[in-house]
């Protein structure tokens, strides 16, 4: 006979991980297995070279604090965020704590985050976004110059070659991180794993449906295209399975997913594993993407910590493919359209043929070309020290509007069914970073029953959990000088 597990989790990426962490804490006796189809878990999004690792806290990227048609800078974004990165931070000083994970230095280290510009319009901008943070509690310590030899002392490749009447402006916080998701996926896997939890690689969900009884029925296959194996029966299902939690939950049947389509983009990145080039640049630099450019394209030259080596990487420089997945199907795109997402999809479209333009123009361009987007970051930068990369495939949401017609939303979101027993995950950034605020308010759309009785349980998990830090600047400080000693980000 077919026993159900408590939970399913469909994907073995950070998503799936944090949330079966939280309810492994939350309920210990509740039986919970992970399947993943590839060989093994954090091999797509949650991969450290498919992911920018950056942390994303809105302390260096700037698309999070747009300025308004007065003039001002709207930091709520940046505040919102951050808000849910310290979230994660403590769930992790938790686990640290508790002797749950190993020792965090496997997937986490300070790495100073900074935002860099040139050209009078972009240094005011920067000059008035710094004024609008710097005060705030939970960006204490933002330090802003447009001295070029101050610039030069925070990461010395962005100055060397560049023209001396050029203005130029930066932001730095030393507080920030680089996070490795891959192996904090896998590090929270094998405590799920001891705990009692079962994963299963190399084995493919293709089909879902909801049985009379209210449970959940996974039909299972070895791989893709491989051996059918016998079903998977769940009272809760959670699909985290990144581009291809869309075509799951349409298999679901289940309403809440109508009207959802999903618009892919790759990324590629340069990068450089040459140590006299990462020896000088120890940070995370963000700079502000061209106008009419859309977020994803905000350019950023990053180091990136993998296993105990540094690399850098710049980009990103957006490719095409109708893939969901990097090792996906060139038929995802097309078979994720129904009905009911026709309407949203080509709306979405049309509204944003900048997107568009901007695509077609990445695809055009040569790779000279794309080398002297580096250099306008590094302008001493030579060709012979990097080589390209393809990270990650992200599939952004299109949903329906307010007038019924259709957007392209960048972000993520969390559709549920209305009785909660299935949930799933669309969208890219700053996901990773934010994982356990959005697994904490899917738990609480899909789980308010056992709320009231699992609050005291999250609170001591995450202290800040239902009260923000924004309103405390006591209490923000003291978190993030408790959590950076735990995680041993202290400089």
């Amino acid at each position: 006979m077919n026993t159900p597990v408590d939970v399913a989790l469909i994907g073995g990426g950070i998503m799936s991980a944090t949330l079966g962490m939280l309810l492994k804490q939350l309920q210990p006796d509740w039986t919970i297995e992970i399947i993943e189809r590839l060989d093994d878990v954090a091999e797509e999004s949650s991969n450290p070279w498919n992911n920018a690792g950056t942390g994303h806290a809105a302390l260096c990227e700037l698309n999070y604090t747009p300025e308004r048609a007065d003039g001002t800078i709207d930091a709520s974004s940046a505040i919102k965020v951050n808000e849910q990165f310290q979230l994660s931070r403590q769930f992790w000083s938790y686990l640290v704590e508790s002797g749950v994970l190993p020792d965090p230095t496997a997937f986490i280290a300070a790495t100073p985050h900074m935002s860099f510009v040139w050209g009078e319009a972009n240094v005011e901008y920067l000059r008035k976004r710094f004024e609008a943070l710097a005060d705030h509690p939970l960006f204490a310590g933002m330090e802003y110059s447009e001295d070029a030899r101050t610039i030069r002392s925070w990461a010395p490749l962005l100055i060397p070659g560049r023209a001396k009447s050029e203005p130029i402006a930066a932001t730095r916080i030393v507080s920030g991180t680089d996070v490795n998701f891959g192996a904090l996926t896998g590090a929270l896997v094998s405590a799920l794993e001891s705990e009692g939890a079962t994963l299963r690689t190399g084995v493919a969900v293709t089909n879902l449906k909801r049985q009379r009884d209210g449970l959940w029925r996974l039909s299972l296959r070895k791989d893709i295209g491989g051996t059918p194996l016998p079903p998977l029966t769940a009272r809760f299902v959670f699909v985290g399975a990144g581009g291809y939690a869309l075509g799951l939950l349409q298999k679901s049947g289940i309403r809440e997913i109508r009207g959802y389509g999903g618009f892919p983009v790759s990324g590629e990145f340069l990068r450089t594993d040459n140590p006299d080039l990462v020896a000088k640049h120890s940070a995370k630099v963000y700079g502000k993407a061209a106008v009419g450019s859309p977020p994803m394209s905000v350019p950023h030259l990053d180091l990136r910590i993998v296993d105990g080596s540094g690399s850098l990487m710049f980009g990103p420089y957006a490719g095409f493919s109708p893939k969901f997945l990097k090792t996906g199907s060139l038929v995802d795109l097309f078979a994720s359209i129904r009905w009911h997402n026709i309407v949203p999809m080509v709306a979405a479209g049309l509204g944003n043929l900048g997107l568009v333009r901007y695509l077609v123009g990445q695809l055009a361009a040569s790779p000279q070309k794309k080398f002297e987007e580096l250099r306008r970051f590094v302008p001493n930068g030579q060709p012979e020290d990097w080589y390209r990369i393809t990270a990650g495939q992200r599939v952004q949401v299109i949903k329906k509007d307010k007038k019924k017609l259709g957007v392209l939303q960048f972000g993520t979101e969390v559709v549920a069914a209305a009785d909660g027993s299935i949930a799933g995950l669309l969208g890219a950034s700053p996901g990773a970073s934010t994982a356990v605020a959005i697994m904490t308010s899917l738990i609480e759309r899909c789980f308010p029953q056992r709320l009231e009785q699992w609050t005291p349980k999250l609170t001591e998990m995450i202290p800040s959990y239902g009260s923000p830090l924004s309103d405390d600047p006591k209490k923000a400080a003291a978190t993030i000088k408790r959590t950076s000693a735990t995680l041993k980000l202290s400089r």
